[in-house]
């Protein structure tokens, strides 16, 4: 992805086109612990009978396998259960729908009172939760990944953020991989929505992650940015000279 960033306008925009493309036409197979399940649409508004109500089709990673495997050794059945609370509802709102506990506790086959606890659970460590009807008159908070990436800025190793977030090593730095794209490409000139699709994620995630961005103005977190996207930009360069 990298070996992009330095190419003309002209060229970038065929990239995005491609990538748009090729979204498009993606397959609707869904893989090994995924479910496709239609939910609320994220834009449809409140005061409708359910029926009425328009839905979308939302790919859900239920097991996320060997990663879900090494929560639930480490932390437990609670622990993997909140792990993916915050995934589901995650992937929810960056595929344009919004889910509800209801939706959550038929999923993962417990019931609503369960999740209910979870979720209480989770909102005093300070996470925030797009569930449906908590997302209606109230400015929007940060999701797990933004928690975990604003940590990891401010100088919090991967260790630290497994022990206190109970997400997995490898969950940990697939965020802050596709956080530091995300900057690269943002610095680059790309638009939100061009970022989304080149790193084939939601905009809902990439405003997220500029957010981020834009609310770390701490010399700590600005210097971790500019020495992490420093590492990437050698790490390309000596691809590009050993091609």
């Amino acid at each position: 992805m990298e070996q992009e960033f330095e190419f003309a306008p002209r060229i970038a925009q065929a990239i995005v086109e491609e990538a748009q493309s090729s979204l498009s036409s993606g397959s609707d197979e869904v893989g090994f612990g995924q479910l496709r399940v239609y939910l609320v649409r994220r834009d449809a508004g409140h005061g409708r009978a359910l029926r009425e109500t328009p839905t979308h089709p939302v790919c859900w990673t239920v097991d996320a396998g060997a990663e879900d495997q090494e929560i639930l050794g480490k932390y437990g059945r609670v622990s993997l259960r909140q792990v993916r609370i915050q995934r589901l509802l995650s992937e929810a709102v960056e595929q344009g729908a919004l889910a509800s506990q209801e939706d959550l506790a038929r999923v993962l086959h417990v019931d609503v009172r369960t999740i209910k606890r979870d979720c209480k659970a989770l909102q005093s460590q300070g996470v925030w939760l797009p569930l449906r009807g908590a997302m209606c008159g109230i400015g929007r908070g940060q999701s797990h990944k933004a928690l975990i990436i604003r940590r990891w800025l401010q100088g919090e190793t991967y260790d630290q953020l497994e022990r206190s977030t109970k997400h997995a090593v490898v969950s940990i730095r697939r965020y802050i991989q596709t956080f530091l794209r995300v900057m690269a490409l943002h610095q680059a000139g790309f638009t939100p929505t061009e970022v989304a699709h080149l790193t084939h994620n939601g905009v809902a995630l990439i405003d997220e992650y500029l957010a981020v961005y834009h609310a770390c103005d701490d010399v700590v977190s600005r210097t971790r940015l500019a020495e992490q996207l420093a590492r990437v930009q050698r790490t390309t360069a000596k691809k590009r000279r050993s091609q």
